[in-house]
């Protein structure tokens, strides 16, 4: 995968404590097990860019999209049960956004190509669910629900046979949208 037409410039400052308080750690890029820099994470500051933070290391487990701003509580903020374990930088993409969605896993049943976003696969395309996809271009969050609620989960370039492999077993995703933020 290259970073061809993407900014790699982020940066995100998680903090032990509610409201930016205890030990700090400055993160730029992707970090697959905080528990070695934090015992705990229950703030942070986003000064920069767009990440994912997930409740479990090696990018696992419930995710939350954040970009710029102050997550002074994240945990009643973002729904989170558990503290921030992981965190993967998003990069900026520039182009077209291209993805393919399947109802079974390993790109088995019905499939559609997507370019926009999608609030309910089950409207517009007539499915079921969504458990596996092949992310051709640009990067895309996916949610269990309709409307963009509900847990996510952030995809990137490549193919995902199933999204159990992702510590998202029994999930299924009915809404897609395009990361199109300014991550700057």
């Amino acid at each position: 995968m290259t970073n061809t037409g993407m900014n790699m410039r982020g940066k995100i400052t998680f903090y032990e404590e509610k409201n930016f308080q205890g030990r700090s750690y400055e993160c730029m890029n992707d970090c697959s097990d905080m528990t070695s820099n934090l015992s705990r994470c229950q703030s942070c500051r986003v000064e920069s860019g767009c990440f994912m933070v997930y409740d479990r290391s090696n990018y696992m487990g419930n995710q939350c999209f954040m970009k710029k701003g102050e997550y002074s509580d994240y945990m009643s903020m973002m729904g989170m049960r558990d503290c921030i374990k992981s965190c993967r930088m998003i990069p900026m993409h520039r182009g077209q956004y291209r993805m393919k969605i399947y109802e079974k896993e390993n790109f088995g049943g019905q499939s559609h190509e997507m370019m926009e976003d999608c609030d309910n696969v089950m409207d517009r395309y007539r499915m079921n669910e969504c458990q596996s996809c092949n992310v051709m271009d640009g990067h895309w969050l996916m949610y269990e629900q309709p409307q963009f609620r509900g847990k996510m989960m952030y995809m990137r370039p490549g193919e995902y046979r199933n999204f159990m492999d992702m510590g998202m077993s029994g999930q299924r995703f009915m809404s897609m949208r395009r990361i199109t933020d300014s991550c700057n």
